[in-house]
């Protein structure tokens, strides 16, 4: 996992204050650069997601393992989840209600089809994380969903789809997160 840190502004933020005492310029005492961020955690609940339990795990893992500014986690019992994920028999979708909340839809159409299921569950995952379908797309990409064909099994996101989840929910590094209409993506 990466480790999280807040840089940038805190880098840029070192003052030098002259202190006119004796002659002599002080150098006022360096800020510190590397103080750890807290990322944003987001709770999802896969208790109804059946055969898929495992994938969607591993799906949100793999966001864990490429993002610092958001972390994925299952939630606790009794705990509202921002994320609930479902198994059913259609095409796989998300259906967003804000940034980091909503519903993912495990669709066993796709899988019936030979699309694979971890890149399903981190494709999907994906969405709620703010990152649109990108069609037709490479098997690099992510996003670019069923349009790479049933041979890509590439569960992993490419550097601009990570730096776009990391924009989402970076907060003050990078300003405030988009607004994300709230919606369906269907795949």
């Amino acid at each position: 996992m990466h480790i999280r840190t807040l840089t940038g502004g805190l880098a840029a933020a070192v003052v030098v204050s002259l202190s006119l005492t004796g002659g002599q310029a002080v150098a006022a005492p360096p800020a510190v650069a590397d103080v750890p961020a807290a990322a944003r955690v987001l709770t999802y609940d896969a208790s109804g997601s059946a055969e898929f339990r495992s994938v969607v795990d591993r799906g949100a893992a793999i966001w864990n393992e490429s993002v610092d500014a958001v972390e994925l986690r299952p939630a606790a019992t009794g705990q509202r989840a921002n994320i609930r994920v479902v198994a059913d028999n259609g095409w796989p979708r998300a259906l967003t209600t804000s940034l980091g909340n909503g519903t993912v839809y495990m669709g066993r159409q796709a899988v019936d089809q030979g699309y694979n299921t971890i890149r399903i569950a981190a494709h999907e995952l994906g969405h709620i994380l703010g990152l649109p379908d990108r069609k037709p797309g490479p098997c690099s990409s992510l996003m670019s969903g069923s349009s790479a064909g049933t041979a890509c099994t590439n569960p992993n996101p490419n550097a601009a789809e990570k730096a776009e989840v990391e924009g989402n929910f970076g907060g003050a590094l990078v300003g405030p997160a988009p607004a994300v209409r709230a919606g369906v993506t269907v795949d």
